[in-house]
């Protein structure tokens, strides 16, 4: 304004520092500026400096803010920052070497799997794969089993073979215990045989193993396991049975046993009624039971029979149930099966008083150890069948034919 004096637009404004302060503006002003696109992930890069508003000095906007140390010290700052960032974002090939490889949660939220955008700390960005790529599908979602493993009789103590692969394979449910439960059915056999010659107290030791293999083995094979009531019924009621057989005179221990297993059939009904288990449960479990309860109990026929019977007739299931697991056709099989059993029924015949008759003995016992033994292979049996049902059953059945024809042979 004409007329002011000339240090009147400056008069109010701080002092002037100097042109050694103008040199370091000047410096300051010339540094490099961060290149475009250094900044990522939202980062905003730093606003340029404001001009000067024309007509003001250039000091008078730094006159009172503390001297600049130099761009030395930016660089030491800048430094540790940098260190910093790239040790937490970029870690050492050494650390991760053995570490699975990250997946971008959000990658999955995105409507299309095939980019994702870049992380912080400049990694460059990854195509993932697509769903028509990814053949493992999402982590919680069920696969389709689109095979089968090869069934095994090694280390699988429930099933020899899964019932499921069986039947939509189309196999038979029937599974023959094999070579090693029939010779433990022989070696039973024949200590029924030697203990039945010796009279009928050396015969309770091996009775009592085999009623309780029957016991356990029939409620396995029905698929109701452990069931301890049930197997502690029955073993319960052929004790009973063994010892009224012994009350009583040997011509009247057939009533014995029918006696006692009709006391059993009923206590197990009772039994059956009190359970507050579903009406077919309570059936089946009530049929199970009464079965048990009475392959337990006609084991004791070998101890009401003659006890030359019971010899031929336990030699004779030993022998064809051992021929049975010989390595033939089925038909073959069961003839050589039942000619055996006939043949052990002369041969131990010969050695007691039943003589000849003792092949008819032998034949009617064979005949009854193949279809316990049948009925021990049914619906797919497990290990534990075959070593239970498929040792004890081929003798329970056996049983009461040992004591009718015993008694009409002798």
């Amino acid at each position: 304004m004409q007329g002011w004096p000339q240090g009147a637009e400056t008069a109010y404004l701080p002092p002037y520092p100097g042109p050694e302060h103008d040199q370091q503006q000047a410096q300051q002003a010339h540094q490099p500026v961060a290149p475009e696109g250094w900044y990522r992930d939202g980062a905003q890069a730093p606003a340029p400096a404001a001009a000067p508003v024309q007509g003001w000095p250039q000091g008078a906007e730094t006159a009172y803010l503390p001297p600049y140390p130099g761009p030395e010290h930016d660089q030491q700052r800048q430094a540790p920052a940098q260190a910093q960032q790239q040790h937490g974002q970029s870690p050492r090939v050494e650390e991760t070497a053995y570490m699975p490889p990250v997946v971008d949660v959000s990658a999955a939220e995105q409507p299309a799997r095939g980019y994702r955008p870049a992380v912080a700390g400049g990694m460059p960005p990854q195509a993932g794969p697509t769903p028509a790529e990814d053949p493992a599908g999402a982590p919680g979602e069920p696969q389709e089993i689109t095979s089968w493993s090869p069934p095994t009789l090694a280390g699988n103590t429930l099933r020899a073979v899964d019932p499921a692969q069986a039947r939509a394979e189309g196999r038979s449910p029937i599974i023959d215990p094999g070579p090693q439960s029939a010779v433990l059915t022989a070696g039973l056999g024949l200590l029924l045989a030697v203990a039945a010659a010796l009279g009928q107290y050396a015969l309770l030791l091996p009775l009592i193993a085999l009623q309780g293999l029957t016991a356990a083995g029939w409620f396995r094979l029905n698929g109701m396991w452990p069931a301890r009531q049930g197997i502690a019924l029955a073993f319960a009621g052929a004790v009973v049975a063994d010892a009224a057989v012994l009350a009583v005179d040997p011509l009247y221990g057939a009533g014995a046993i029918v006696g006692t297993l009709g006391a059993w059939v009923l206590l197990t009904l009772v039994l059956q009624l009190r359970s507050h288990a579903d009406p077919d449960e309570r059936m089946y479990g009530l049929m199970a039971s009464v079965a048990s309860a009475a392959l337990a109990i006609i084991c004791a026929g070998y101890l009401a029979a003659d006890s030359a019977a019971a010899t031929v007739g336990a030699a004779a299931v030993a022998v064809a149930v051992f021929a049975r697991a010989l390595p033939l056709p089925t038909a073959p099989s069961v003839g050589v099966s039942l000619a055996a059993a006939a043949g052990a029924g002369i041969a131990v015949g010969g050695l007691t008083p039943v003589g000849a008759g003792g092949a008819l003995i032998g034949l009617a016992a064979g005949v009854c150890a193949l279809v316990g033994l049948r009925v021990a292979a049914y619906d797919y049996p497990s290990k534990f069948v075959h070593m239970t049902a498929g040792v004890a059953l081929p003798l329970a059945a056996a049983a009461p034919a040992v004591y009718l024809i015993g008694r009409v042979v002798g």
